[in-house]
């Protein structure tokens, strides 16, 4: 693992210059650019200005899996120093740019504290250099849980339930974080965060009839599960970062030990409150009296923690009351069906493949039905 993260530098002036001089193609072959994904000849320009570790070009690239919403480059420098590039996907939405810049702040606020993230080494918050923002950090030795267990977290249930303890503890150390004295007090409105939730993922909903071919998706329960958050809304709000789509395939486990090694993907990143991200976690889980979920290949309740587990957990480290804990549970089922009833509709306009949107339409079903048991009418 590289050195931690270096000073943040400024994210909006481009920085760009010079060209691939330097690489002796007899020993580095060309670098892929992934049909146009990554033009390296800006990119070398700008990486040999930027405030990254290492020195040389970059020699050698990977593309990395694991994203369905944007795109991750592991580059190694002429030294051998490594570090990731993190960019949209290669249809960018609207909003493609902000999130990179948004996610550029926060990664860089977290450093120094004990929330474990990859650390940040620097951004291009303009789009002159890929046609996109896009920012660099650290490479993280570890594996993600979301697309199955290794060795010995597949035959040790001990190591299992240590990991889930983990990924609790991660959220935790999060909650604790003061976000004005790390510079994010504008990161996010917290002024009626809570009354804006339901209204604002409703119309997310709404919107996405504008894909040619959505047909409103046919979702189980969502009005009254709306309904429900409306009318039992909490009282109290405790403002905090939140990373807003923790769940397995947004971390990465170590494999030395039985830990989280980093929470990845912070584009939901906000300023809410903290249970939320509580919540999401107990979206993602499985408890014995679940119904069947489709596309889950691993047994999300590792090691024999339940819900309940998780819940009390998370109380004892943050201090923080959990007595409507099943509604901030159901209000992160339905934000989160709604956020992957997104992938189905740009899917069926022909924006992302049509076997990812199908796969992220049925777990949209499936928390819509878990949200429709919590609140009593399935």
């Amino acid at each position: 693992m590289l050195e931690r993260g270096r000073r943040f530098s400024p994210l909006l002036r481009p920085r760009v210059r010079s060209n691939l001089a330097g690489i002796d193609t007899s020993v580095h072959p060309p670098l892929d650019s992934w049909d146009g994904l990554i033009d390296w000849e800006a990119l070398q320009g700008w990486i040999a200005d930027a405030d990254v570790p290492g020195s040389g070009a970059v020699v050698a690239a990977e593309l990395l899996a694991g994203g369905t919403q944007n795109n991750l480059v592991l580059m190694t420098r002429a030294d051998g120093t490594r570090m990731v590039l993190r960019r949209p996907p290669r249809h960018p939405r609207p909003t493609s740019d902000e999130t990179m810049r948004r996610e550029s702040r926060v990664l860089a606020a977290l450093r120094g504290t004990d929330v474990p993230h990859p650390a940040f080494y620097d951004g291009c918050g303009d789009p002159s250099v890929l046609g996109v923002c896009f920012y660099v950090m650290e490479p993280i030795d570890g594996f993600n849980p979301g697309t199955g267990l290794v060795e010995p977290y597949l035959s040790d249930d001990s190591w299992q339930r240590s990991l889930g303890l983990s990924m609790v503890d991660a959220i935790a150390s999060l909650a604790r974080v003061d976000h004005e004295a790390v510079g994010l007090t504008d990161f996010g409105k917290a002024d009626g965060w809570i009354e804006r939730q339901v209204g604002r993922w409703r119309s997310q909903l709404d919107g996405y009839a504008s894909f040619e071919g959505w047909d409103g998706g046919g979702l189980p329960h969502v009005d009254r599960v709306g309904d429900w958050l409306e009318a039992n809304r909490p009282t109290d709000f405790t403002p905090r970062v939140i990373h807003g789509d923790f769940h397995h395939a947004n971390v990465l486990a170590r494999y030395d030990r039985p830990e989280l090694a980093a929470m990845v993907d912070w584009e939901l990143s906000t300023i809410g409150d903290p249970r939320l991200d509580l919540g999401w976690l107990l979206a993602a889980w499985r408890d014995e009296a679940d119904p069947p979920r489709p596309n889950v290949d691993i047994a999300r309740g590792m090691g024999g923690l339940t819900r309940r587990d998780l819940v009390d957990r998370w109380a004892d480290r943050t201090g923080l009351a959990v007595e409507d804990v099943d509604w901030w549970f159901a209000l992160a089922c339905y934000k989160l069906g709604i956020i992957l009833e997104g992938s189905h509709a740009r899917a069926l306009a022909g924006r992302m493949p049509v076997e990812i949107g199908t796969m992220l339409h049925h777990q949209a079903r499936w928390l819509l039905t878990m949200a429709g048991r919590i609140i009593g009418v399935a």
